[in-house]
């Protein structure tokens, strides 16, 4: 019974600090709420994120915001074709004075990265990333360099801009546990924003936002999300949306095992953040469309009828039973 109590009192500890970080987020980023929502949960969840949309629409503030907010470390790599994977990860450098090498750690050694721009560069300096984003680590000159305990690589793409690009390989898409889509906001919204800037915010002069919660509170968030519970029913569910989607005749590519690991993870990170101590199958619903637009393959065929992924999205979780 007392270790019950212990794990109710523990997961109490999410709500608490995640509704400090999204009011102040709200405060800052005018009419992004799924956004900011969607970002919240993937911290909570140890997940990276790639994050879409057209030039101006705050992607970079949205990161940098985040990470003064945390009071943590935030790196940003502007991606382009001439880039090699050393001006990512490192090198080593030779010391005329001592004569011998020195390690020069890459920009990759903070704790909030931004990949500005990823689909700019190519594929065998994407690839630098892989293994950071899994291991939490990065190999140089024959060592192994550890990365900080709160590590997430958000990488950003434009959407309408196909020119001098390299679309990422499904192994590195498969690797980012939400592809999160970032629009226009709305009217009322952009007013706000407008009123916003003439009262001097989004200025290059003004202060960054201090912290309202530190990273040693994200760690306790993470270890006691280990306690958010997940019926059968609910993990039956998920299994049999995932095995669906292997089977649809509009996709050629389905969910891959990695992404049912990552949607229970985000399931719950979800739940928590509300404030449950369990999974529903709305917690499942929630986090379908960022777990899985970027895993699922159109036919030829369905793109030619002009299917959507989200349409095949939505078609998905209609074809499967609700468990009560």
């Amino acid at each position: 019974m007392q270790e019950q109590v212990i794990e109710r009192e523990d997961v109490s500890l999410i709500p608490k600090v995640f509704s400090r970080l999204k009011e102040r987020l709200n405060e800052i980023i005018v009419g992004q709420e799924m956004v900011l929502d969607q970002m919240l949960v993937a911290i909570l969840a140890d997940g990276h994120v790639l994050l879409e949309g057209v030039p101006g629409t705050a992607k970079t503030l949205v990161v940098k915001t985040v990470a003064s907010l945390i009071g943590t470390q935030f790196g940003r790599i502007q991606l382009t074709p001439d880039m090699l994977p050393s001006d990512i990860l490192g090198t080593s450098i030779y010391d005329l004075t001592t004569k011998t090498f020195a390690l020069k750690r890459g920009p990759i050694f903070t704790s909030f990265l931004l990949a500005d721009e990823i689909n700019r560069t190519p594929p065998k300096t994407q690839s630098a990333l892989l293994e950071a984003m899994e291991e939490r680590q990065v190999s140089l000159e024959g060592e192994t360099q550890s990365l900080p305990e709160l590590f997430l690589v958000v990488a950003t793409q434009n959407p309408i801009e196909f020119e001098g690009t390299y679309p990422l390989p499904e192994a590195q898409l498969d690797r980012f546990m939400f592809k999160i889509q970032m629009g226009y906001p709305s009217p009322e919204a952009e007013r706000t924003m407008l009123k916003n800037w003439q009262d001097g915010h989004y200025r290059r002069h003004s202060p960054k936002p201090e912290p309202v919660i530190e990273v040693a509170e994200i760690l306790a968030c993470r270890e006691a999300l280990k306690s958010v519970k997940v019926e059968d029913s609910v993990i039956n569910y998920l299994q049999e949306l995932v095995d669906k989607s292997r089977k649809m005749s509009d996709l050629s590519l389905g969910a891959s095992p990695r992404s049912a690991l990552l949607w229970l993870g985000s399931a719950k990170a979800h739940a928590a953040i509300e404030g449950k101590d369990f999974v529903t199958p709305d917690n499942i619903k929630f986090v379908a469309e960022p777990v899985l637009r970027h895993r699922l393959a159109l036919t030829p065929e369905a793109e030619l009828e002009g299917i959507t992924i989200e349409q095949v999205i939505a078609k998905l979780m209609k074809q499967v039973t609700v468990p009560r």
